[in-house]
């Protein structure tokens, strides 16, 4: 079987590639999702909240947004 994908946006799915297993924020129609992306599809991503994968369609993301990760120093840690 060779099936063949069609982006819809090739540009969001080229910058969820790079965010790949890193906490993202997500915003969908039906609410937001803040997780680790796990898994980049032509059709769908993988965010895993709380132990607990959530598949969300690429057409229905409104917005993304990397999440900050705090980066402590050794100079914090004395």
């Amino acid at each position: 079987m060779n099936e063949k994908w069609n982006l819809n946006d090739p540009y969001l799915y080229e910058a969820l590639n790079g965010l790949l297993n890193q906490s993202i924020a997500v915003q969908t129609p039906r609410g937001s999702v803040r997780g680790m992306l796990r898994k980049v599809m032509p059709d769908h991503i993988v965010v895993r909240m709380g132990g607990a994968p959530f598949y969300i369609r690429i057409s229905q993301i409104i917005w993304v947004k990397p999440e900050a990760v705090r980066i402590t120093s050794e100079l914090e840690e004395r």
